[in-house]
């Protein structure tokens, strides 16, 4: 690798850059020849410290006006002969330079960002036992109404033997003597002095010498549990549900995970549900559709209500029944039951049905039949369109 002497070749940007382009370039390079991402590679190391040499002075707009003036010995004088690495007038400036150019973070998140290291052991922040999934299936009328279940679940909780400690007794839990019990140990890389996990008590802070033997040191076991859940009425399809704590027991007495509870709802026979309100196809006849007719149509909750059905319903026409369809989940009143009408056409007539419908048919006018006499009248229009347009073609 050639070394480059210039602050602006080593930052691969013109002499023109601005403080963002500075910035940038810095940061790139940075993260490339970090010692941490390049262990024992001394060239990386030596790049890692030109070029933040190369950002403290260049970053500094009275220092890069003296270097564009004079070069590297116009800044004699001016905090580069510390004797620190880099030139800098001491680590912390190095440091500093570094987590500068990443918007002022702080050491443990640049660090965490870089190298996915935490900081402290487990120890000191009790990790929380892993959350739960369990799909629950409720029929039609048990969403409307809300219900309460029971689950059977197979989690693991605190050893009652140990108390979580893993250990068979107090006296079987020592403090790691690797780390002297802060479950850190401190590494040199570089010019950088790094704390990480203690690799023999795995950031513990103590070891156990006489494990529990229920639950052979983990501080957790299997066991099944019973968790009554209330579905409040409205539920829907894909809602899922919080049980806070009812999940797995965490690691050395952590508090537990959640347990989730995802529904869904069976279909219906009759019914239909569209959000809050719910949909029923009502067949009827062709003659009471012509006449008009009183109907008992079946609710949700097993009561029916009565709708009129007025002279000259059309198929498809749609009556709503207020507050009879379902609960709003949030407690925000209910939904409209909505009763579609579908006419049936009459089969498997018999003589006199044939005869009586003829005799109809022949008394039928325009003002019985609105929508066919609309139809008709485009239907013609369009032809006439059609013949105009053929006319004039020939006439041409």
């Amino acid at each position: 690798m050639v070394a480059m002497a210039d602050y602006y070749e080593m930052l691969e940007i013109p002499r023109t850059a601005t403080p963002e382009e500075i910035k940038k370039a810095y940061r790139q390079k940075a993260i490339k020849f970090h010692p941490d991402k390049n262990p024992g590679n001394s060239e990386s190391e030596k790049r890692f410290k030109e070029i933040s040499e190369a950002y403290e002075v260049l970053s500094d707009e009275k220092k890069r006006k003296i270097y564009d003036r004079h070069g590297k010995d116009g800044l004699q004088g001016h905090a580069m002969s510390g004797g620190a690495p880099g030139g800098f007038s001491s680590m912390d400036e190095a440091l500093r330079t570094f987590m500068g150019a990443f918007g002022g973070m702080g050491g443990d998140s640049i660090f965490e960002s870089f190298f996915g290291g935490g900081g402290q052991g487990s120890r000191g922040h009790r990790q929380q036992g892993a959350s739960k999934r369990v799909n629950m299936s409720l029929s039609f009328e048990e969403a409307a109404r809300g219900v309460d279940k029971e689950l059977v679940i197979s989690n693991n909780v605190t050893c009652s033997a140990c108390k979580g400690r893993g250990a068979a007794s107090a006296q079987g839990i020592k403090k790691c003597t690797r780390c002297n019990g802060t479950g850190q140990v401190i590494e040199q890389r570089g010019f950088f002095s790094m704390s990480m996990a203690c690799s023999q008590c795995h950031g513990e802070g103590q070891t156990i010498s006489d494990p529990c033997k229920e639950c052979h040191a983990e501080g957790v076991i299997k066991e099944k549990q019973h968790v009554k859940v209330h579905i409040p009425a409205g539920i829907d399809s894909g809602m899922r549900l919080k049980m806070n704590g009812y999940g797995d027991a965490g690691p050395g007495g952590g508090p537990a995970g959640d347990l989730y509870v995802f529904v869904q709802v069976e279909p219906h026979d009759l019914f239909e549900r569209e959000g809050d309100d719910i949909l029923l196809d009502l067949p009827i006849s062709f003659a009471e559709a012509a006449l008009g007719c009183k109907k008992e149509v079946p609710s949700l909750l097993n009561h029916t209500c009565r709708i009129t059905i007025p002279e000259g319903t059309q198929n498809g026409k749609i009556f709503r029944v207020s507050g009879e369809g379902f609960p709003n989940v949030h407690g925000q009143g209910k939904g409209d039951l909505l009763v579609k009408i579908f006419v049936e056409t009459p089969s498997k007539l018999n003589e006199g049905q044939k005869k009586l419908l003829q005799e109809f048919s022949a008394l039928e006018g325009p003002a019985n039949l609105p929508k066919r006499k609309g139809f008709l009248d485009k239907i013609k229009g369009i032809f006439s369109c059609v013949v105009s347009m053929i006319s004039f073609l020939f006439t041409v």
